[in-house]
């Protein structure tokens, strides 16, 4: 296991600012919101007539949510919440959890609306660059290839991405060259639309216009890949993503601006179906190229998203906030990870996405308002983050204050959206919460019906039975799972598996408690000699990012044990004992079940149903942690929670009859 000082270097190294770190920040973290100039602008003006206040008002809005939704809140502010170098919501909770249970609300409610997001994120933007083609071919049939295109690269996941990851970068880096050059070249024709960067035309549009909440849900979608800023820092650096920030937020404004100019030479007409002000500030000449070049950003922003939804699931994993999938590592690149349930979920809600709504336009509707719900939990995990690092009362209300009124605005917004497409989204955030609620709930109802004894009043039998030749050896080295916190306490169940159910012989128990840190990638165990030689337990504290194979970092901790000449593994069989042939070991995997007697309240019967069906589709508790099954037993055991009986029985006499 990695020293606590190679990890500490580690971090160092990866906020270290290089140009390497630079590129790769331009590849992983800014395909979301790199692409939104492919929509935004076309978003805001939609089928209205093109007036110098839509455009002035429309660039204000965007330059001030640029600059206080992404550049403030999250790279100067969230920046700092780093868990030893990772971040992402999650990763927020598991810092501030302490602070109070509530906390694990706005971490599932914002991490089932990034999930949501994770649907509609690859159907709009490939939907836009692929919508360019239909200036030369109006009536060109964009639905087959989107699906074509997004099967693709849900396809590739399995394989991982680290050889196709390594051009991202360099893409991307010609993706915001090309967008800063084409706006750049609009604006130098018209240099007095910089004028917009005044707060006083996006407050003018906002209050006079009819549509304002329209065109303000419209807005919220140029800063709707703010949180991957924060999901990738583990993968980037906090310096890294602050400098590229400057470049992309250049590019962006440049785009951006260069449109606003294209709309300014038409104003008093509207945008057509096949118009975009994105594609039409191309020369006529570089359209092909564009288009390409805006497919391979969309398909790149689509895979950060992809990415990170991978990441969230193996967190709320480990912090049982989701029920156990398998999770494959398809390479040996930090942070790349494949999990296959997510991968379809996340292919069939994208390919609904594009049946249901066909157009990027449509998607439009539905895309923002799941994201804008992460945005404000983040909000409310960062007030609590800056309470735990004592910043003054007055900061933390003022930064809870405007950012709660601004996406709350946003949401309100986002809500007048809700029969255009929001309703999706939302049903999505709501069903994967749902899930989220009803795996951490059943978890707090079984742990609170769990029965603990004093493991130390059965030192003497444990001893005498392990010793008790008239009873069959069971296995020379038995392994029980324990939720035991403490050394001193163990599950009756256990004992009861052990003493009662078909009497368990062993040369010695072990006990293996596994402990999830707030720290991601912490790796430490101990190992104490309750009775010596007879029965021994291991607590493994590991990070919310560690993958638990139990099996694997078990048998290491035995190897060493053995090296140490702390424990004796050989077998006791007289005839295997004279080879010195290792003993067997058999885990022993306790699978609680509801009993039919029980009884629960409404809501808790509800939430154990749904978790049962869960269950039905998630690891077992042995793959879970990573067990081998050959060596592995499972006992099914009755969860206990019935209410005491106060139900009396009459005892009737027996009928005595006479003999005739």
């Amino acid at each position: 296991m990695p020293s606590k000082s190679f990890v500490v270097s580690n971090l160092k190294n990866l906020h270290k600012l290089s140009a390497a770190g630079l590129l790769i920040s331009l590849g992983i973290i800014y395909g979301d919101i790199g692409t939104s100039p492919l929509y935004v602008f076309k978003a805001i003006v939609a089928d209205r007539i093109i007036t110098a206040d839509l455009i002035l008002g429309g660039l204000s809005c965007i330059f001030w949510t640029l600059t206080l939704q992404t550049t403030i809140k999250y790279v100067i502010i969230t920046l700092r919440a780093d868990n030893k170098g990772e971040g992402g919501i999650l990763s927020l909770f598991s810092l501030v959890k302490k602070k109070g249970k509530w906390l694990v609300i706005p971490a599932m409610i914002g991490g089932s609306a990034l999930l949501a997001d994770g649907m509609i994120t690859p159907p709009i933007t490939v939907s836009a660059a692929i919508e360019g083609l239909r200036i030369f071919y109006s009536d060109i049939p964009t639905v087959p290839i989107v699906i074509v295109i997004i099967s693709l690269l849900f396809l590739i996941q399995q394989f991982g991405t680290f050889i196709v990851g390594k051009a991202f970068g360099p893409i991307m880096f010609l993706w915001f060259t090309m967008m800063a050059v084409l706006g750049g070249f609009y604006l130098i024709q018209f240099p007095e639309i910089l004028k917009a960067v005044s707060p006083h035309y996006a407050f003018a549009l906002l209050s006079s216009n009819p549509n304002a909440l329209f065109i303000l849900g419209a807005v919220f979608l140029c800063t709707t890949g703010a949180e991957a800023l924060y999901s990738d820092l583990g993968h980037c650096g906090r310096s890294n993503i602050r400098i590229s920030w400057i470049y992309v937020k250049t590019c962006l404004l440049l785009n951006y601006f260069g449109q606003g100019v294209w709309l300014w030479q038409h104003q008093g007409s509207s945008l057509s179906p096949t118009d975009n002000p994105f594609f039409s500030i191309m020369p006529e000449w570089f359209l092909i190229v564009g288009i390409s070049i805006a497919t391979a950003a969309a398909i790149i922003a689509s895979q950060a998203m992809i990415s990170g939804s991978f990441t969230l699931i193996s967190e709320a994993v480990r912090l049982n906030l989701w029920p156990k999938v398998k999770i494959n590592y398809p390479s040996n690149q930090k942070g790349q990870l494949y999990v296959p349930s997510i991968n379809v979920l996340l292919w069939i809600g994208c390919i609904v996405v594009v049946l249901i709504f066909r157009e990027s336009k449509n998607m439009e509707g539905a895309y923002g308002l799941a994201i804008n719900l992460t945005f404000l939990m983040t909000t409310i995990l960062v007030s609590v983050y800056l309470k735990r690092k004592k910043f003054p009362n007055y900061i933390i209300v003022i930064f809870l204050t405007v950012y709660g009124l601004i996406e709350i605005g946003f949401l309100v917004a986002n809500m007048a959206k809700f029969l255009h497409g929001g309703w999706f989204t939302l049903l999505l955030a709501c069903i994967l919460l749902s899930v989220m609620w009803a795996w951490s709930s059943a978890r707090k109802i079984k742990n609170r019906f769990v029965k603990f004894v004093e493991v130390d009043s059965y030192y003497p039998i444990l001893k005498e039975l392990s010793e008790d030749e008239s009873v069959p050896k069971y296995a020379s080295q038995l392994v029980y799972l324990t939720s035991a916190n403490f050394n001193s306490e163990i599950e009756s169940k256990i004992m009861y598996s052990i003493l009662q159910k078909q009497p368990k012989r062993a040369d010695v128990y072990w006990l293996v408690h596994v402990d999830v840190t707030d720290e991601p990638f912490t790796r430490d165990y101990k190992v104490e000699f309750l009775i010596p030689n007879k029965l021994i337990r291991i607590d493994f504290k590991l990070g919310f990012r560690v993958e638990q194979q139990i099996n694997v970092l078990f048998r290491k901790v035995v190897e060493e044990l053995v090296r140490n000449k702390e424990v004796d593994i050989t077998s006791k069989y007289t005839s295997l004992n004279k080879y010195k042939i290792i003993g067997d070991f058999r885990f022993v995997v306790l699978e609680k079940v509801l009993s039919r007697s029980n009884v629960l309240s409404f809501m808790d019967k509800f939430i154990m149903d749904y978790y049962f069906i869960l269950k039905k589709f998630s690891l077992s508790e042995e793959r879970g942690f990573g067990l081998d099954i050959s060596f592995v037993t499972i006992e099914r055991v009755p969860l206990i929670i019935s209410t005491q009986d106060t139900s009396e029985l009459t005892r009737l006499e027996l009928d005595h009859v006479e003999a005739s």
